[in-house]
């Protein structure tokens, strides 16, 4: 019983927070949510904890996680809006599988690999081996989280929804990334 009101209260003051500065607040969740799954994945791992994993995965959160799919999910509700359109989460999910998923995908592999300090080529040459595989894993595991979120989840809380789940995605992509740099090592 302690332990509720300290929860109620982080809960309230977020809540607040997401209504009065949504990027920001998504963006520092998007951040928490990167830099542990990155921690998580390499503790899982074994071995020596790296710095640039974290902050990329961290920094890649904080400029990107949480703006970028706020405007998406914002755009979706305006393109097609519950009241007026026939089926509007079917026709949101499709845009969100088919077109968001695989640019945000290619966006992200690339740009964690850039904020890791590799180069353009590098980064490109990370992409091309990783992004079908991980893109198809996205498909399959997270289909199912996006159904749950367009139907069920208020639209001011859908990327905290998908940042929770992608907590779990976080570690996934963490890990594939890194058994990936060892087969290249």
């Amino acid at each position: 019983m302690a332990l509720s009101k300290p929860i109620m209260k982080l809960l309230s003051s977020y809540l607040q927070n997401l209504y009065l500065n949504p990027i920001r607040t998504k963006s520092i969740s998007s951040c928490v949510v990167g830099v542990t799954g990155s921690v998580a994945s390499q503790l899982l791992a074994g071995g020596r904890i790296r710095l640039d994993p974290i902050l990329a995965f961290g920094l890649y959160g904080l400029l990107f996680g949480g703006s970028i799919p706020h405007y998406f999910y914002e755009t979706l509700e305006n393109l097609f809006p519950e009241d007026v359109v026939a089926f509007p989460v079917v026709k949101q999910l499709f845009i969100e599988r088919l077109i968001f998923a695989p640019f945000m995908q290619a966006f992200s592999l690339y740009t964690l690999a850039r904020f890791e300090g590799k180069n353009h080529a590098a980064a490109l040459k990370q992409l091309q081996v990783l992004y079908v595989p991980i893109l198809q894993a996205n498909w399959k595991w997270l289909t199912i989280f996006q159904v749950i979120n367009l139907a069920f989840v208020p639209s001011m809380l859908r990327v905290l929804f998908m940042n929770l789940v992608g907590l779990g995605w976080c570690i996934f992509l963490a890990t594939k990334r890194r058994q990936q740099s060892q087969k290249k090592e």
